[in-house]
């Protein structure tokens, strides 16, 4: 029998390795935060033992080098040998880093270590070593320990839980020299050959570890087989180092088992990979049953279908309609994943940005487990944490200014996601001190964008920000005033289909809400169509379609036309003109307008009629022609023909660059 390709199972290691990377560093801000659960320590050090354990069997020597080094560090903080302190958090903190670093080099074929990795494991080391040295000599036993026999009995099941004793066997030596002094076949074993299962273990050996090898890093070692093997550890003294361990009674073996999350992973289009539910491929596989049923009866009504079946086919139709749409929603729900995955990033950020600032910051995440189409949590990544330092940098104040202007000295800064109407609403709220007003209009004025004494109201001053290249900062530093910011974060989550706007009250702080679509897949929209051309305008935007007669419009000196809209005026933008359409509806008392909204901002949209409302598949329209202003994609009418579907930010954009605003009127 050929070797085993462990090349196929290293991305799995890679993801599950970083997943044991989160894991560690959301226990270490815990216990930063002044929790002292020795669970959250176990948790640290089983992360790591993981990680060194996937690391040697598929070959990474260095990752196993450097997180078996941190594991001898963990170690002494588990067996509380080593107090908890600030230092050590922040030493952890950066060898989690590191580590995700070394991973990112080893899954693209580089060498993990590197002249920063190397210091920081020299570091580690001297910790260690350091620890060691100033060890107290009230502990003879630990410093006449010689090596260790290990007396190891594998379980029949052992290797049914994903154990393997020779991975065990090859840990043990990275810590000494091993020596198998003994291997035996249990009495559990079958008498004939025939009769093996080879998916069982009837195994046993006896082992000695030569070196002075801490009994910590022995028992980590079987951390993960609880249950799964009988073991007996007994030192050996620098005395009598031939002398055999006789069998003793089975020391404990600290109850650990792996997260066995039913879970299966589905390879995704851009080459990552999801976590998916059990429970909703077991939905996809029963409505994939529903789905044949369906097919099969339609079959034979065709095969053999008169018109006293009519009424059969009709059902049957209908039947295939609820199938399907049941099915896309299944299958769509497999790309959604919990937003989690991005605010877990936000503890770490905002620990290290409290250091640099000199600021106190208490956050509090909510609705952690809404879920969004996966396209979508990948890209919104970075606009969040923009704004989340942003908030920190320039919202929240420092300790001194609070406690001056009558408020606690930690700062809140609230995440908080959830679902309405249709879309993901992502709010990021801080108790500071609100848009400096005087700053942002200041600033305006001298890029030109108001003139000076134009009296704005609250919401148009926020506004300014989005203006690009924006800032305030008196100086350029690591976290603003570079002259990228906020305007690179609207522009981003326009590109997902969403909308960003802020609101602020001065002293009391500022307020971020993101709206996103659930996928960028489908949309619901309201077929329009505009001469012999079928455009789709996505439902989440319109706020009214309505008949004006031809004195509801009122036509300006530069040639653009508004009409009244609940007290403010709002430019009409015609379709026909815009996308240039044939044999469209001129006079606006015979079509249609389509009152649209992005960002607080409206436009009119005169269209000839409404053909009603679909679910459109989104077509790119970039790569199979090129980028249209004002177009999103397009999609496939149940007729065949193709209708483009309307980017509303692109189309309010347009509408002020002809300048026809409702300020004009």
């Amino acid at each position: 029998m050929g070797a085993v390709d462990l090349t196929q199972f290293h991305k799995t290691f890679f993801e599950e390795s970083l997943e044991g990377l989160d894991a560690m560093e959301a226990a270490l801000l815990a216990l930063d935060s002044g929790a002292t659960d020795l669970e959250l320590v176990h948790t640290i050090f089983r992360a790591a033992h993981s990680i060194k354990g996937g690391a040697a069997t598929f070959g990474f020597a260095d990752v196993a080098a450097f997180t078996h080094v941190a594991e001898s560090l963990l170690e002494e903080v588990r067996s509380e040998r080593r107090a908890v302190d600030g230092g050590l958090i922040d030493l952890l903190l950066r060898s989690v880093d590191c580590l995700r670093a070394m991973l990112a080099r080893s899954s693209s074929g580089q060498p993990a270590a590197d002249a920063d990795s190397e210091a920081l494991r020299g570091e580690l080391v001297r910790l260690v070593s350091g620890a060691a040295a100033a060890a107290p000599a009230a502990a003879p036993q630990a410093a006449a320990v010689d090596g260790w026999d290990i007396r190891f009995v594998a379980l029949p099941h052992l290797l049914q839980t994903g154990n393997d004793p020779l991975r065990l066997f090859r840990e043990l030596g990275q810590l000494g020299r091993l020596e198998v002094r003994r291997a035996f076949v249990l009495d559990s074993a079958p008498a004939r050959l025939a009769e093996l299962d080879p998916g069982q273990c009837h195994l046993g050996w006896e082992l000695r570890l030569h070196g002075a090898v801490a009994r910590g890093d022995v028992d980590a070692v079987f951390d993960w087989l609880d249950g799964d093997c009988e073991l007996a550890i007994e030192a050996v003294a620098v005395e009598a180092p031939a002398a055999v361990a006789a069998p003793a009674a089975m020391a404990p073996v600290p109850a650990t088992p792996s997260a066995r999350e039913a879970t299966a992973t589905a390879t995704s289009g851009e080459g990552g990979s999801i976590r998916v539910g059990i429970d909703k491929v077991d939905a996809l596989i029963n409505m994939m049953g529903e789905l044949v049923i369906t097919q099969a009866m339609l079959s034979d009504i065709g095969e053999h279908f008169d018109f006293s079946r009519l009424e059969r086919l009709r059902e049957g139709l209908a039947q295939l309609e609820r199938n399907t749409r049941e099915l896309q929603e299944s299958v769509m729900r497999i790309r959604m994943l919990p937003i989690g995955s991005v605010f877990n990033r936000f503890p770490r950020l905002v620990r290290d940005l409290e250091r640099k600032l000199g600021k106190q910051v208490k956050l509090e995440l909510h609705g952690e487990h809404t879920e969004l189409d996966k396209t979508v949590l990948e890209k919104i990544g970075d606009p969040l944490v923009h704004l989340v330092r942003n908030a920190i940098d320039h919202g929240l104040e420092t300790p001194e200014k609070r406690r001056a202007a009558g408020k606690s000295e930690a700062g809140t800064l609230t995440l908080d996601a959830h679902h309405e109407g249709g879309n993901i609403i992502v709010r990021i709220s801080d108790d500071g001190a609100g848009l400096n007003r005087a700053a942002i209009l200041g600033k305006a004025v001298e890029r030109g964008l108001v003139s000076p004494g134009q009296e704005l109201s609250d919401e148009e001053v926020a506004e300014l920000i989005f203006a690009p290249g924006f800032s305030t900062a008196a100086q350029a530093t690591d976290l603003s005033g570079r002259g990228v910011g906020m305007d690179v974060v609207r522009r981003n989550v326009r590109d997902l289909g969403g909308s960003v706007s802020v609101k602020s009250v001065a002293g009391q702080g500022s307020t971020f809400t993101i709206a996103l679509p659930l996928t960028l897949a489908i949309i619901d929209g309201l077929v329009t169509a505009v001469g012999e051309e079928r455009y789709i305008v996505p439902l989440i935007s319109i706020v009214e379609s309505l008949r004006l007669g031809p004195e509801a419009v009122r036509r300006l000196a530069s040639g653009g036309e508004v009409f009244h809209f609940r007290d403010e005026y709002l430019p009409i933008m015609r379709l026909h003109r815009t996308f240039g359409c044939a044999a469209a509806v001129t006079e606006i008392e015979r079509g249609i307008v389509v009152v649209i909204e992005d960002d607080g901002r409206r436009v009119g949209l005169l269209v000839d009629d409404l053909l009603g409302q679909q679910q459109a598949v989104i077509k790119s329209l970039e790569a199979h022609y090129r980028r249209v202003q004002g177009i999103s994609g397009a999609t496939i009418l149940s007729d065949g023909s193709v209708a483009l579907i309307v980017d509303v930010g692109g189309v309010v954009q347009l509408s002020r660059r002809n300048k026809v605003t409702g300020k004009a009127a």
